[in-house]
């Protein structure tokens, strides 16, 4: 089965069981499925193995990210030999590693322009992306503004860096997917028959110490939450299901009607989840998060 390679700030493996609860029951009636802000697709690998529809369309604005998938689809062989040699160049003590890890990040910042690399430099970049994210501190991908990863390293005893066989599994589940660089609004192109859209935007954050958005060199602020209910409202408009997750902000400032308001035509349920990834480990409890539907 294949699975994510990637660790994602709010990666849904945890909710899928959830999120399978509230399908449309006509889901074996759809055609198509359709996942902007892919990150590490959790649900997109589960509703592969389950071979849910005939048309798949993912994508993001993380050129970084996309390029991952699509490198992985169709030269999984390049990829896997360099993130093997990668992992066999990973010292064993912490003092060595910290600076191997160091030495690969500056080498990935040291060229941004990844559409003009030929594609074992793209299959290289990829390796590293993935050693980066499952060795660098809590799993996070996060850029600044000019595009750099800029994670300090982590103090890993064993990586969980994925197998050959892992990315194989994940290359054949992809060979009929069409991978997009873009803008969420570009699934109005996809839409296919009967058609569902799964939305996992960047979090709203619950404070503004918890703010984590920047999974690409741009910001996810109110405005584009905003931006993003009408684009829902569009989909409804058009008999296209959607569902949509997002932070509930109730678990700070109970009197906080944010998203309340902005989905009050649509089916808003509150469900509990374990925050996976936090710098305090005494605030990884339960906490919940809202599951918006048009059905």
């Amino acid at each position: 089965m294949a699975k994510p390679f990637l660790k994602w700030a709010g990666g849904k493996r945890q909710l899928i069981t959830t999120i399978e609860g509230v399908l449309p029951k006509n889901i074996e009636e759809l055609d198509t499925y359709i996942e902007p802000f892919i990150g590490g697709g959790a649900l997109l690998f589960h509703f592969l193995e389950k071979n849910q529809f005939k048309n798949w369309h993912i994508s993001d604005i993380n050129p970084e990210l996309i390029l991952c998938y699509k490198r992985i689809k169709d030269s999984v062989k390049l990829v896997n030999t360099a993130l093997n040699k990668l992992i066999s160049e990973y010292p064993t003590d912490n003092e060595s590693r910290a600076t191997f890890f160091y030495e690969i990040r500056s080498q990935w910042n040291s060229n941004l322009d990844i559409e003009n690399m030929s594609k074992k430099k793209q299959c290289e970049r990829v390796a590293q992306t993935i050693f980066l994210n499952k060795t660098c501190f809590n799993g996070l991908f996060r850029l600044n503004r000019k595009g750099e990863f800029n994670v300090p390293t982590g103090k890993y005893v064993n990586p969980s860096f994925p197998s050959n066989k892992d990315l194989i599994a994940v290359s054949k589940a992809l060979s009929n997917v069409k991978i997009h660089l873009g803008a969420y609004d570009s699934a109005i192109d996809w839409i296919e028959g009967e058609t569902l859209v799964y939305f996992d935007p960047p979090y709203r954050p619950l404070s503004k110490t918890s703010s984590f958005v920047s999974y690409s060199k741009g910001d996810f602020n109110d405005e584009d939450q905003n931006n993003l209910a009408e684009f829902c409202n569009t989909l409804d408009d058009r008999n296209v299901k959607f569902i949509l997750s997002n932070s509930d902000p109730k678990n700070t400032v109970p009197d906080d009607d944010f998203f309340d308001d902005l989905y009050s035509n649509f089916t808003i349920q509150r469900v509990h989840a374990g925050r996976a990834i936090n710098s305090n480990p005494e605030k990884r409890g339960k906490i919940t998060e809202l599951l918006v539907r048009n059905y």
